[in-house]
């Protein structure tokens, strides 16, 4: 009985002397761990002002993706904190870091279609194919840019409707901005009876494009025949205005040349299609 009760006592002696070792282990670890976790959190939020100052110096960065390259070390600062803090405690990190790899890889596929919408998103406000109040134009999508997100770009339609497009559907394919270039063109016929004459109202056209202050002088208004009918002749006025003004300045020169030309007019706009939504900016 007594050599039981020597050997219960020398267990937990024994027992005790491990767990205060394990105690005196761990809380290092522990201790370590709770370090090295303020610290990454610390360091990865300055990582992430230094990267978003920095990058909002960088002409031609927009913001959305100073943000998301920011964003992407700041995580990735703390997800290598993380697996330092299980290497603490004995983890084998190797087999994390494969695991994440896989899980990584999984995800990816799941959101082919996301990770498309965000490489294209990239690519649009790297290149600025368009900008924010930009009338744009694609075999799917017109209107006027709202936003460009990493993830779909948004839009208001002339009628005043919203929309969002994905950002694979406008890399994806070829897109035409009316609001880009500081100047438009814009051809206007005017069919004209052959018991006119040709001289004086080419004249009178030009008289009419020189007259208005909002058309450029360079490149010069010009007037020529473009084709000949069998009672009358088509005049096409071309003339060049600034683009905010193109829609007011060629509306405005549509019904100067109809009261010029009275019930003998044929007019035409040959140019692209105009910026409805941009008449009321004027």
């Amino acid at each position: 009985m007594e050599q039981q009760a020597n050997e219960l006592i020398v267990a937990t002696r024994a027992a005790l002397t491990q767990a205060s070792a394990l105690a005196v282990q761990y809380s290092f670890s522990i201790l370590g761990a709770l370090v090295l976790l303020v610290l990454g959190w610390l360091l990865s939020r300055l990582l992430h002002r230094w990267a978003l100052t920095g990058l909002s110096h960088v002409r031609g960065i927009d913001m959305t993706l100073a943000h998301f390259f920011a964003n992407i070390l700041r995580y990735a600062m703390l997800v290598l904190v993380f697996v330092t803090v299980l290497g603490q405690f004995g983890v084998q990190t190797a087999s994390i870091i494969a695991a994440l790899g896989a899980a990584g890889l999984a995800i990816g596929l799941a959101l082919q279609g996301t990770l498309q919408n965000i490489a294209a998103g990239i690519m649009l406000l790297v290149l600025r194919p368009f900008r924010v109040g930009e009338y744009i134009e694609t075999k799917d999508v017109t209107g006027t840019i709202t936003e460009v997100g990493l993830f779909a770009t948004e839009l208001r339609t002339s009628d005043g409707l919203y929309r969002l497009a994905p950002n694979s559907t406008l890399w994806n394919t070829p897109v035409t901005n009316f609001s880009r270039e500081r100047t438009r063109k814009h051809d206007l016929k005017v069919t004209v009876p052959s018991d006119r004459d040709i001289d004086d109202e080419i004249d009178r056209l030009l008289s009419i494009a020189r007259e208005d202050p909002m058309i450029e002088s360079v490149p010069a208004p010009q007037v020529y025949v473009d084709s000949l009918e069998d009672s009358a002749a088509v005049l096409n006025l071309r003339y060049w205005v600034a683009t905010p003004s193109w829609f007011k300045t060629t509306r405005e020169m549509n019904r100067r040349v109809r009261i010029a030309f009275g019930q003998n007019l044929a007019a035409q706009n040959l140019a692209s299609r105009p910026e409805p939504d941009a008449a009321p900016a004027e």
